[in-house]
């Protein structure tokens, strides 16, 4: 009995079935691959020391906004964009700088000049509406020293912000 020719391997299903599996894992890794490219993550700090250094003078500044009994409350106008801070405590610099620093984009950080409209009272202007998570910083100086009130904060329409009213972590070791 002669010996019949089995059908070439392109004429079956799962040999095809195999190849697109292949195909399609090759395709998505070089999909990921060039998402990875594009949007690299800046989140990353390879500078641990200065980072580190950054710590302790940023403690530094806390606990001079901490021995001079500073609080601020900050209130941002939705519809006119101004920014209100009435500062208590033991300095009256003639300026301010408030930050609205977004944890994860970079982008959506706002800085504010505010200017000392009367004693403890300092209003800027926002160019546009800050909405959700933020690390609300406010900087000022006393005698030369620059001081610091930072907290983590959720801004929303309406709500005024207490800066101050926390206890300070991380400077345990340092009082």
């Amino acid at each position: 009995m002669p010996a019949t020719a089995a059908s070439p391997w392109y004429k079956h299903l799962w040999p095809w079935i195999i190849i697109g599996i292949l195909a399609t894992s090759v395709c998505l890794s070089l999909t990921m691959v060039s998402i990875a490219v594009r949007n690299p993550d800046n989140l990353v700090n390879d500078n641990y020391y200065e980072a580190g250094k950054g710590i302790n003078r940023s403690l530094d500044r806390e606990l001079l906004a901490q021995a001079l009994n500073l609080k601020a409350s900050v209130h941002l106008d939705d519809l006119t964009g101004e920014v209100e801070v009435r500062l208590t405590g033991n300095s009256a610099p003639q300026a301010l700088e408030l930050n609205l620093i977004s944890p994860t984009q970079p982008d959506k950080d706002r800085k504010v000049q505010l200017a000392r409209s009367e004693p403890g009272r300092y209003v800027g202007q926002l160019v546009d509406k800050v909405e959700g998570r933020r690390f609300v910083e406010l900087l000022g100086s006393q005698d030369d020293h620059v001081w610091r009130l930072f907290e983590e904060e959720k801004v929303e329409h309406g709500v005024t912000l207490q800066l101050g009213d926390e206890a300070l972590q991380g400077a345990e070791h340092q009082q």
